[in-house]
């Protein structure tokens, strides 16, 4: 599917033609953003609906000493808070981390879109409820799991979503991601992480250069981060 929106709300349930049409006229607006540039602020009113459709971005916030925590990671098909507009103000930014393609849709039509069409609002909520998910094991490495079930678990994690989507390119997956980045999202120094990648290198369970992702032993990797993907909806296939 060419629209990776509805490729993706497609995965939680049928969708009729008419309604993949609809998605795809209300995504038509998109438009390429540069890389590192923020959708939207903190402390911004809400505006519509942000789809990627190509490209990664991510959810952060600054902390008032400077620095940063990520708080999601948003890969192509994924959209941005359904039901922010109910709020007064954002409490989180979203930017850009590659080039991206980014739809808007108004929140009057995605209200309208999911009034009139019961599986795109099924598929929405579901989509949601997965992100809600998402967080939930966030917190939970966070708070409970080691450096390295944290940092191994978060591969699986992106691995099987990419996989999902079909971004993976065998045997490595693309990961546009920095040790920076990926400290601030684990809570964790980029030093800190540096020598967690070299340990889990070294145990042959995954190996992260230059942007790449290789799970050099799939079941190892899951069996150090303790990972079970029901709260994806996916499970982790062999890299084989």
């Amino acid at each position: 599917m060419s629209n990776r929106f509805v490729g993706k709300l497609s995965n939680f349930g049928p969708l009729s033609a008419n309604e993949q049409s609809t998605l795809i006229s209300a995504t038509s607006n998109a438009r390429k953003v540069a890389p590192r540039k923020d959708l939207i602020r903190e402390g911004d009113r809400p505006g519509p609906v942000f789809v990627i459709l190509e490209g990664w971005a991510c959810r952060y916030k600054i902390l008032p000493n400077g620095s940063r925590q990520i708080l999601a990671y948003l890969m192509p098909g994924d959209c941005c808070d359904l039901h922010v507009g109910l709020l007064a103000e954002m409490d989180h930014s979203i930017q850009t981390i590659t080039a991206a393609v980014v739809a808007t849709i108004d929140r009057l039509e995605m209200d309208a879109i999911m009034d009139r069409h019961k599986g795109v609002a099924k598929a929405m909520y579901i989509a949601q409820l997965v992100d809600e998910g998402t967080m939930r094991a966030w917190i939970t490495s966070m708070g409970r799991r080691s450096s390295i079930e944290r940092v191994a678990h978060l591969m699986c994690e992106l691995y099987l979503r990419a996989r999902n989507i079909g971004l993976d390119f065998e045997p490595y997956l693309a990961l546009p991601l920095s040790q920076l980045m990926l400290a601030d999202s684990l809570g964790m120094t980029p030093v800190h992480l540096n020598r967690v990648l070299k340990e889990l290198r070294h145990e042959g369970a995954m190996d992260l250069q230059r942007g790449h992702l290789l799970i050099t032993d799939p079941g190892k990797l899951v069996q150090i981060a303790g990972f079970d993907a029901n709260y994806l909806h996916r499970r982790l296939r062999s890299a084989a």
